[in-house]
């Protein structure tokens, strides 16, 4: 097998025949795979047209069964070192025209179960492709304690050693790995692994039993007896933590261990607590020390470290040099854990676009990377529809910024610096679009960053705007708000009036009394320019501020 590569049977072992089944394999199961990618219908004729080589390991999302055998059918046609070598779909068990076009093209087909999420489909995958050689032996190889023992790993040596079924999860209950189920998986093991929250009904009977506080609060294993009529073996569970005290320790997850058809083995407490912490050296090794891959496109953002290797990164990510390219910004409008707990969503998205997106995590936000599109508008088009994606599915509600062209890969992170400055301008609010382009946003970005710039420095402000404030205070006038209407009409009397409400004559008496006050002419555009500039950074204090 190549290195680096894993094999189709290990690949279903870690999926776990809940997740996806093999429907046929033509030339076996030892095939070895590298690569993954997602495609949605309009992705199809694309992928077709593409030179060299397809990624090896195709998810089909939303295609129906007559394109997908028709697409399988095309395949066919390709030279066979071009054509994938693995397809899953949630449609394979439903139409022999697939199951016949994928056999003919030499094509392993994978049902997936359809209640699984896609999401955690593809990023399980990305996470099997990513192991390295040592971490991929059989469960029966692996030390407990071995340095390169992953989570997949740990689950089945915890599986082995106690008789269960193990599944490893995140705080947020996202399960990480798993080990293999049996017949005997019940109801809360099968749909968390599917991706779906567990019965709502046995969730509150843990809420009401104290089981997540107990398990936040310490080491404790608890032991949560079965529930027959909700389906529901019993199970332990032990929380997944960084360090031992209160002021330092951290929850990184928990372990749940399900009975199965026959009892758990007497010391499986023991071993549970210990798993947890070789758990907790796992994550908190990968928190500490991110992968190559992650470092490099970290870097490619310009979030670790100064300046970037370019044909280190291209070679390492397999992406262009040169452009054009697109830097992509997301940002939450509400709670940034939502978005960062559906940032593996955005990355499924972004790698159906293009199977050559990078997508990364940094701080509240979410970026994309695509180092090649065939229009400005496509890109525009994507991200509009994700944005709505997210809130109508989702409930997620996020900003988007979009930086394009941009000029290759020295240009990321300048492009992501451009984002930046996009998303935390008021543009949404003064646009009432939540996606923008740097195009589009750059009048709005410059200048409230003027205005900040001069809200900060008080050195900058006119003190003679006080005494236009002290004055609308006094005598309950509106003389800041006047003026503004006149200075917005470009100078106009009538119709910035008509804005106001007020006849022409008594706009003109008020814009006198603002020239005695300030001192100023505003039949001069310098004082009109710095008198709107000022008007604009400095609210007013008094009755103006109606």
């Amino acid at each position: 097998m190549p290195d680096g590569s894993t094999t189709l049977r290990e690949l279903l072992a870690a999926l776990d025949h809940t997740v996806a089944s093999l429907v046929d394999a033509p030339a076996g199961e030892e095939i070895a795979v590298r690569t993954v990618a997602v495609a949605e219908p309009a992705d199809l004729p694309e992928r077709l047209d593409a030179e060299g080589a397809l990624p090896e390991v195709f998810l089909l999302i939303g295609v129906d069964a007559d394109a997908t055998a028709r697409w399988l059918r095309e395949v066919g046609d390709r030279d066979r070192a071009h054509r994938p070598r693995v397809l899953m779909t949630k449609s394979a068990n439903d139409s022999p025209a697939v199951r016949a076009a994928a056999h003919s093209a030499g094509v392993a087909l994978v049902h997936v179960h359809r209640q699984a999420r896609w999401d955690q489909v593809f990023s399980l995958i990305r996470r099997m492709l990513a192991r390295s050689p040592g971490q991929r032996g059989a469960a029966g190889d692996h030390d407990l304690l071995a340095p390169d023992t992953d989570l997949f790993g740990l689950a089945q040596v915890l599986a082995r050693e106690t008789g269960g079924m193990v599944s490893i999860e995140d705080p947020h209950s996202h399960v990480l790995a798993y080990s293999a189920s049996d017949a005997s998986a019940d109801r809360l093991r099968i749909q968390s692994i599917l991706g779906r929250e567990g019965p709502s009904d046995y969730l509150r009977i843990l809420r009401e039993w104290g089981v997540f506080d107990r398990v936040r609060r310490g080491d404790e294993v608890v032991d949560v007896p079965e529930h027959p009529e909700l389906d529901i073996r019993r199970r332990l569970v032990v929380g997944i933590r960084r360090g031992t005290g209160d002021a330092r320790s951290r929850m990184l997850g928990t372990i749940w261990l399900q009975q199965g058809a026959e009892p758990l083995r007497p010391d499986s407490a023991q071993v549970l607590r210990g798993a947890s912490a070789v758990a907790a050296r796992i994550i908190a090794r990968q928190l500490d020390a991110p992968s190559t891959e992650a470092l490099l496109v970290r870097r490619l953002f310009g979030a670790h470290g100064d300046g970037v290797d370019v044909p280190s990164v291209a070679a390492a990510l397999n992406l262009p040099t040169t452009g054009p390219a697109a830097v992509i910004g997301f940002a939450p409008i509400g709670p940034a854990a939502e978005l960062a707990a559906s940032s593996g969503l955005i990355r499924l998205h972004a790698s159906a676009f293009r199977d050559d997106s990078v997508t990364e995590s940094i701080g509240e936000r979410v970026y994309v990377l695509l180092p090649a599109y065939h229009s400005e508008r496509s890109v525009g088009s994507w991200v509009r529809k994700l944005v709505t994606q997210l809130e109508q599915t989702r409930e997620l509600i996020v900003r988007a910024a979009i930086a394009a062209p941009v000029a290759g890969l020295t240009a990321v992170a300048g492009a992501r610096a451009e984002v930046d400055r996009v998303l935390d301008s008021p543009v949404a609010d003064l646009t009432g679009s939540r996606v923008a382009t740097l195009a589009d946003a750059r009048t709005v970005v410059l200048l409230a960053e003027i205005m900040e710039l001069i809200r900060e420095r008080p050195r900058l402000h006119d003190p003679r705007l006080a005494d236009l404030d002290e004055y609308d205070r006094t005598h309950a006038a509106d003389l800041r708000v006047s003026v503004r209407a006149f200075l917005r009409a470009h100078g106009e009397v009538r119709a910035a009036a008509a804005s106001l409400r007020v006849h022409p004559n008594t706009l003109r008496y008020r814009l006198r009394r603002v020239e005695t006050i300030l001192g100023i002419d505003l039949t001069d555009p310098e004082d009109r320019l710095l008198l709107d500039i000022q008007l604009a950074a400095l609210p007013g204090r008094g009755i103006a501020q109606k």
